[in-house]
């Protein structure tokens, strides 16, 4: 059931505070709470869910709020909720009418709120922050010449004597900047990168160890329910030895490492048979949801490791790194920190300054192939191409670039053929607000170890980080656009009162306080 109100909630001062200190109105989440639209994203969140049945819903904007402080803080579950109970700036946030001592709601709420998110819930999320931004971006002052700086202050000419000059052989729908249908507009750079889980490096003997321990539990489990007087041999104390005896050596060889792989491989499926017996004797199942798929996983992970074992190789499809996270695959990527990287792949769009997740995927994929489809993306969002496209080389195929010349799309990139030694295509840093997105994201909000183990969860994860920088940066859009009204209000009166000024000042001024940052972390 859901239960709505409107998130144009009192203001700071009405706040129910019940110390004599007065809140201060200039406070970071004061100022970032003005800056969201808390209505739509209350509306997209409420999609699909039942409105008259049910128990009734946490407010949207209590939900969303917790989530926002969640990953601005690089919080856990719990620590998220103490520090709302603890802080109230932070109750203010989530749309709390007063100051509470009491725990908004419970810290396992969050996982459920992580499992009801879907990738619908996003897009909406980010069309109402795609709104928001373009009603608050600042227009960008163009260069006057003295000419047109004298003109500003001439008395304005009234609609007849405008059409009276133009050239005769020249119509009013011709003059019209509607008339021509715009088809390409903005500017959208793109780039891939592997976000990875929060797991423990993965060995072929360290993931054999886990496998024959969750086996030995399931075998205990099956003996308990059946009330068997003899369990099945196991051999655990000797299959632990004999892991630590190779695991614990700083330097081991090949052959060591593949003799204890074998040794471990012999001691899980000694116990997958013993598993299979016992539950020959049950016409149901009689395991636990979690208890099964770990049995499955840990069939599966044997299969691929014997494979691998008899043919002395160490890759296969769709490899299994994590008993926890079977989703989890290992992606090569060749950087110099790490050539393998496990977890999920991401493709991510720039478009002014605001972050779109293309595409997520947990099995690697070559991007260059989906180029145009990021492109149609594009259209789908703003109802136009893009008028240029900076992208990184594995983009810049033969295909790729005539698909590109056919729709009229510009490509900045190092062009086919020798390298010229005049001309310029790209500049260093042309590429620099998606590398610094990427940056941002993993150093400031964790974007580079994902704590959540289901899979849904975990992709939920990934796109609250992206709404979190496209808020803040949402925020820092928001003074830039009071700052250009006020100017825009000033040189209208400085015009009613005909006084010289300096507009070539003003645009100076404009220009610096654009770079002042408002918003800091």
């Amino acid at each position: 059931m859901i239960r709505t109100t409107s998130s144009k909630q009192l203001t700071i001062a009405e706040f129910d505070w019940p110390f004599e200190t007065a809140l201060d109105k200039n406070n970071r989440w004061v100022r970032l709470s003005e800056c969201i639209p808390w209505d739509e994203l209350a509306e997209s969140y409420y999609q699909g869910l039942p409105a008259d049945r049910g128990r009734p819903l946490k407010d949207a904007r209590l939900v969303i709020g917790a989530v926002i402080i969640k990953h601005k803080l690089c919080l856990s579950d719990m620590e998220t909720v103490l520090q709302i109970q603890e802080n109230p700036y932070l109750q203010y946030f989530v749309g709390l009418p007063g100051y509470q001592a009491t725990a908004p709601f419970a810290p396992s709420l969050l996982v459920e709120i992580r499992k009801r998110m879907g990738e619908a819930v996003f897009e909406g999320f980010h069309r109402a922050i795609i709104d928001a931004h373009e009603g608050k971006k600042p227009e960008k002052p163009e260069p006057q010449t003295p000419t047109e700086i004298a003109a500003c202050f001439e008395p304005e000419v009234g609609p007849t004597e405008e059409l009276a000059t133009l050239p005769p052989d020249e119509t009013e729908d011709q003059a019209s900047p509607e008339s021509t249908e715009v088809t390409h507009q903005g500017q959208l750079i793109l780039d891939a990168t592997v976000v990875e889980q929060a797991i423990r490096f993965p060995t072929d003997l360290s993931l054999l160890n886990e496998a024959r321990e969750f086996s030995e539990q399931i075998i205990d489990t099956l003996c308990a329910n059946l009330k068997v007087n003899k369990k099945p041999r196991t051999y655990r104390q000797v299959a632990r030895k004999r892991y630590l005896k190779t695991a614990q050596k700083k330097n081991k060889t090949r052959k060591e490492i593949h003799k204890a792989v074998g040794s471990q491989l012999r001691f899980v499926k000694r116990n997958l048979n013993s598993i299979n017996k016992l539950l020959d004797a049950y016409s149901i199942i009689p395991l636990k949801p979690k208890d099964h798929k770990y049995l499955l996983v840990v069939n599966t992970l044997f299969e691929q490791q014997k494979q691998m074992y008899s043919s002395r190789s160490h890759s296969i499809e769709n490899r299994i790194v994590s008993i926890h996270q079977p989703h989890v695959r290992p992606i090569v990527r060749g950087k110099s920190q790490a050539k393998v990287e496990f977890g999920s792949k991401i493709h991510v769009s720039i478009i002014d300054g605001i972050s779109f997740l293309d595409e997520l995927s947990w099995d690697a994929f070559n991007e260059g192939n989906h180029m145009m489809n990021y492109v149609e993306q594009y259209k789908q969002r703003f109802g136009v191409y893009p008028k240029e496209l900076l992208a990184d080389q594995i983009y810049c195929t033969r295909a790729n670039r005539a698909a590109l010349k056919e729709k009229h799309i510009k490509l900045i990139a190092k062009p086919l053929g020798r390298p010229s030694a005049v001309q310029i295509h790209l500049s260093p840093g042309e590429r620099n607000p998606i590398e610094g997105k990427f940056g941002q994201a993993k150093t400031g909000y964790g974007l580079n170890r994902i704590k959540a183990r289901l899979k849904g969860t975990s992709e939920t994860w990934i796109a609250c980080i992206f709404l979190v920088l496209n808020l803040v940066k949402l925020a820092g859009v928001a003074p830039l656009y009071l700052i250009n009204n006020w100017i825009k209000s000033f040189s209208a009166k400085l015009k009613q009162n005909i006084y010289c000024i300096n507009l070539e000042l003003l645009q100076q001024e404009l220009f610096l306080l654009r770079n002042i940052q408002f918003y800091k972390r």
